[in-house]
């Protein structure tokens, strides 16, 4: 159901003019009363549709509330997104991608809720997610590859929301290792990856993104203002949260195939280009000792690499970084 609708939605797109129904019966291998049936729904959905007879059906406009069919009229993807699962608010996008995934769903099922009750980030953090406000989504992938590599996912994500927000602003946002999206030294964003693997293979992976659109500054929790905002705030514009879906899917799409064709190299190079305090020196601490270092990159493993004082260098797969600004720990 949702695929037909979403090649009916493309065909009414790729015409512009009217469409008739027998055209559309044909190319979709449904009755014409099946047509008229999914013309409803898109109303229902909040589409404005002007039936002409012996013209057929032409589409005037798409509603402004944020659903399913909204997100994949005009979504320009080959694979990422068409199966996309839209709620008005469920506990965790996360969850229902591991759910999906354990169904059998495709590679590339994409997971949007307008708010989450119990959002969540790295290491069991919450994650404020109020209802039309933000991005929350959960991407369900199914690469062929050892789960080493799994990390890798993690950083290409950060570049393509680096890259996203850099297309569409004079802003300059910067990634904080691993996963954090940052602008002005606070964060905007931020990537959860998790992984169902056996020792050679990944089964699947639910990538997740949480991502501050439209808060105004008192919509911020009042504990986290002085290390996190939104793109409406650091942009002083109000963003149009469904065309921002739709650029990051496009984004990450390109992104991953270039990856998927042509290896880590690219995403490490740009991940390197955004990342936060590279070529900086920063305090790093951990249970055996406490040092400066100047941070120089990362691994393909998804470690940061430093080097200290004496010219060591070191790969850090976990410590606590004093980053100097905004009272951020990693």
């Amino acid at each position: 159901m949702e695929s037909t609708r979403k090649q009916l939605i493309d065909l009414l797109e790729k015409e512009k003019g009217y469409v008739s129904g027998q055209q559309l019966s044909d190319s979709l291998n449904i009755s014409r009363t099946a047509v008229w049936k999914h013309m409803n729904e898109l109303k229902k959905d909040g589409y404005q549709i002007e039936a002409v007879r012996k013209k057929g059906y032409k589409i005037l406009s798409s509603p402004d509330k944020i659903s399913g069919n909204t997100l994949q009229w005009g979504l320009e993807t080959k694979w990422l997104g068409q199966k996309l699962i839209h709620f008005d608010q469920v506990e965790s996008t996360q969850e229902i991608g591991h759910q999906l995934a354990s169904q059998g769903k495709p590679h590339g099922t994409v997971v949007i809720a307008d708010a989450q009750g119990k959002g969540r980030g790295r290491m069991a953090r919450n994650w404020h997610s109020p209802k039309g406000k933000g991005i929350w989504m959960s991407i369900l992938l199914r690469p062929d590859l050892p789960p080493m590599r799994a990390p890798q996912l993690t950083l290409l994500a950060a570049t393509v929301l680096a890259k996203m927000v850099r297309e569409k602003t004079n802003l300059h946002p910067q990634i904080k290792w691993p996963n954090d999206l940052l602008i002005d030294h606070k964060k905007v964003s931020g990537i959860l990856t998790e992984m169902q693997a056996e020792h050679d293979q990944i089964q699947y992976v639910v990538l997740g993104i949480g991502m501050n659109v439209n808060q105004q500054l008192n919509e911020i929790p009042q504990d986290i203002r002085h290390k996190a905002s939104s793109l409406k705030i650091e942009s002083g514009q109000e963003w149009d949260i469904q065309q921002t879906i739709q650029s990051i899917l496009r984004l990450f799409e390109n992104t991953y195939d270039s990856y998927v064709e042509q290896g880590f190299e690219q995403v490490k190079k740009e991940w390197e280009h955004f990342g936060y305090r590279i070529g900086e020196e920063v305090t790093i601490s951990t249970m055996r000792r406490e040092w400066q270092a100047t941070l120089i990159g990362i691994e393909p493993d998804g470690a940061l690499r430093a080097r200290d004082k004496d010219g060591n260098e070191e790969k850090l797969y976990s410590a606590e970084i004093h980053w100097g600004e905004g009272g951020y720990h990693a």
